[in-house]
């Protein structure tokens, strides 16, 4: 007997590793797993796992016209040779572009996963207001049809496209996050030393590294003492990207360290004393909820995605968005107050060990996997 096929289209191959990877070797016992992503050195790993690949061109970055129509030619010839049973998108472009493939060759089942709504609704002023428009189109186009399924990581998100009519209020599945390996991320003691306040995400405006910077700055100048550390790469694809020369000036002025790219979270985090993210939006940050798990307490912002993981005064502290005054308070209060910090680690990891873990999003997913595949 023939195995039904499952397919990924993701725009980024070290993304699907980190994120959607236990999903997948779980969907393995019961789909021949394909993922289509852009070339790099990650999609060299998939193999590995006993993943099918299939490069395509699909840039994260770039609105040239020829490129997009070329991207989504190519999506649609993918999908007319494999024919999958069921297709799974993630991010913006794999979600539009596939979507429209998907309704134009009338593919019976797709799964759209919204890991976020990006920098295009981030944005502020008259062009993204008119970019959302668009997009917002394309949504529609994409994601109203039969057998079109959307994941959602927090209600945020579900209640805007719906109330927008970007979808099928009956066909939305609130699942929060990628999930997290509870035992890896476990709780342990503080480092002994200087605390450490780490931010770990991609160094973009929008995740709030510019503030941090500016917190970081003001505890300084009023004599607090401790690290402040910036763990994640440089992205200069996603148009709030910061230029590592940007970085590399702050770490020069003694502001922050810079640590760029990191493999080992679990003793990143192990090691910090405070994890922070100051986003501006978010689906549902996986950093803070591998924070929670590891008994740390939080200061991020009252944004979505971030308030799914965070109560405030209970795990964390939540402060305004854009707002780098109150976030120097919410650090420096806890910086000032390890009881405290103790207290809310302990809270946090009580908070994400049910439907934050790795488990119950494997679950969950795959159970939509079975309702949409009929």
């Amino acid at each position: 007997m023939t195995r039904r096929r499952l397919l990924y289209l993701f725009n980024d191959a070290a993304f699907f590793l980190s994120h959607r990877l236990p999903v997948a070797r779980a969907a393995a016992d019961a789909y021949e797993v394909h993922v289509a992503t852009p070339p790099s050195p990650a999609a060299a790993a998939l193999g590995r796992y006993g993943l099918a690949h299939h490069p395509i061109a699909l840039t994260r970055r770039g609105v040239n016209p020829a490129a997009q129509v070329a991207s989504l030619v190519a999506i649609a010839r993918l999908y007319r040779r494999l024919r999958p049973d069921l297709i799974e998108h993630a991010t913006i472009k794999p979600v539009l572009y596939g979507g429209l493939a998907a309704r134009a060759l009338r593919q019976p089942a797709v799964v759209s996963w919204m890991t976020g709504l990006g920098f295009v609704f981030i944005s502020q002023g008259s062009r993204a207001a008119l970019a959302r428009r668009a997009v917002a189109g394309g949504y529609r186009a994409a994601l109203r049809r039969p057998g079109s399924w959307v994941i959602f990581e927090n209600p945020d998100d579900r209640d805007l496209f719906l109330a927008d009519g970007l979808t099928d209020p009956g066909r939305t599945r609130l699942i929060l996050g990628a999930g997290v390996d509870m035992t890896l991320f476990h709780p342990a003691p503080e480092p002994p030393g200087v605390p450490v306040v780490v931010l770990a995400a991609r160094m973009l405006r929008d995740k709030g590294v510019v503030e941090f910077v500016e917190a970081a700055r003001a505890l300084r100048a009023a004599g607090t003492v401790a690290r402040f550390v910036l763990a994640g790469p440089a992205d200069l694809d996603n148009p709030a990207g910061l230029p590592e020369a940007q970085l590399r000036t702050w770490q020069d002025e003694g502001i922050v360290e810079w640590w760029g790219q990191r493999d080992d979270m679990a003793d990143v985090l192990r090691g910090a004393h405070i994890v922070c993210l100051p986003s501006y939006r978010e689906g549902l940050p996986k950093v803070l909820v591998e924070a929670a798990a590891s008994g740390r307490a939080i200061v991020a912002t009252d944004a979505p995605g971030c308030r799914e993981v965070v109560r405030h005064e209970w795990n964390g502290l939540l402060v305004p968005v854009r707002n780098a005054p109150a976030l120097a308070e919410a650090i420096g209060r806890l910086l000032a107050d390890p009881a405290e910090r103790a207290r809310m680690g302990a809270r946090g990891r009580e908070r994400v060990e049910g439907p934050f873990s790795d488990r119950h999003v494997i679950r969950e997913t795959l159970a939509l996997y079975a309702e949409a595949a009929g």
